[in-house]
């Protein structure tokens, strides 16, 4: 283990991509200060790994500001769910007056000028805001991630289903952890990134239908797709008491997922954070206990 007298800052610390980046830099030696919402098991298990855990919004300029004093580096991830133009302020201005140094900011590949999901739009401004600060700054698009499969998954009969709005399109599922990697080798060597937006991938691009197909082999039992219209998912989303900010996003999206753009390819995973990312078989095989039963936001039959 090297010893690095640098502190990180990691916002959504108990998050998929924010407990994942800790991991990481714990284990190479950084110190890492993670930012949490509150006091819960989650939080408890990051100060017992030997992250300094903090309490603060980062829709609370000051609590911010106090979270990044004597950080150099930065993992900024603020949910779906409004607020993130407020948050990326809040975090810009407290940044430059701390004296931070770089910032790796999770976005989405949807996020562009032309967006018609509200929280993509926003994602391609908080970019475009943190592009005019002084920091040394890297921007991270995903597309859909592994964990997806959990949320939307139904078990019902000793079958699985899928019920998704996302018709005949295409993508490489990307898993928090591999994208984790690259958050971690980012922050420990910002340079080179610096004014770069990384899209970031699974290693094969499928349709839902292989997915399924994919799932059903790792399992031993069947799962399959069932297209539905993104008027359906949204209703269910809805129902389910998803905010509407939410719901306006995940329908907007599936438009976006079924014109190709969460689809492709690329190596950046493998070229920035050291490792080959995650197949769906892989992923699956390593999370098995998940899909024991239905997921918590699956879409139920008519």
């Amino acid at each position: 283990m090297s010893h690095d007298d640098r502190l990180f800052l990691v916002t959504a610390a108990a998050g998929q991509t924010g407990s994942a980046t800790i991991d990481l830099l714990l284990e190479r030696g950084h110190r890492v200060r993670a930012m949490v919402h509150r006091d819960d098991d989650r939080s408890r298990a990051l100060a017992a790994a030997g992250a300094e855990v903090v309490r603060a919004d980062l829709l609370d300029l000051d609590g911010v500001t106090a979270a990044l004093r004597g950080v150099s580096g930065a993992y900024f991830c603020y949910p779906i769910r409004e607020g993130l133009l407020e948050a990326t302020v809040n975090f810009a201005q407290a940044a430059t007056e701390t004296g931070v140094r770089s910032v790796v900011a999770m976005s989405q590949i949807s996020a562009r000028r032309e967006a018609r999901s509200n929280a993509a739009r926003q994602h391609w401004l908080a970019e475009r805001l943190l592009d005019r600060t002084g920091l040394l700054t890297t921007h991270l698009r995903p597309t859909f991630f592994a964990e997806w499969l959990t949320a939307w998954w139904e078990l019902r009969d000793g079958e699985g289903r899928l019920r998704l709005p996302f018709g005949e399109g295409r993508h490489a599922p990307i898993a928090s952890a591999d994208q984790a990697r690259v958050i971690a080798a980012v922050l420990a060597d910002p340079e080179p990134h610096d004014g770069a937006a990384y899209t970031l991938h699974g290693p094969v691009e499928l349709d839902h239908h292989e997915i399924a197909a994919v799932m059903a082999a790792t399992l031993g039992f069947p799962v399959r797709y069932e297209p539905i219209s993104v008027e359906e998912f949204a209703s269910a989303m809805t129902a389910r008491g998803l905010p509407a900010h939410l719901v306006q996003h995940l329908g907007n999206v599936a438009v976006d997922y079924r014109d190709g753009v969460f689809a492709g390819t690329n190596g950046h995973v493998e070229e920035i954070g050291g490792r080959a990312p995650m197949s769906v078989e892989q992923f699956v095989r390593a999370n098995k206990p998940a899909f024991d039963a239905s997921g918590p936001r699956f879409v139920p039959a008519p």
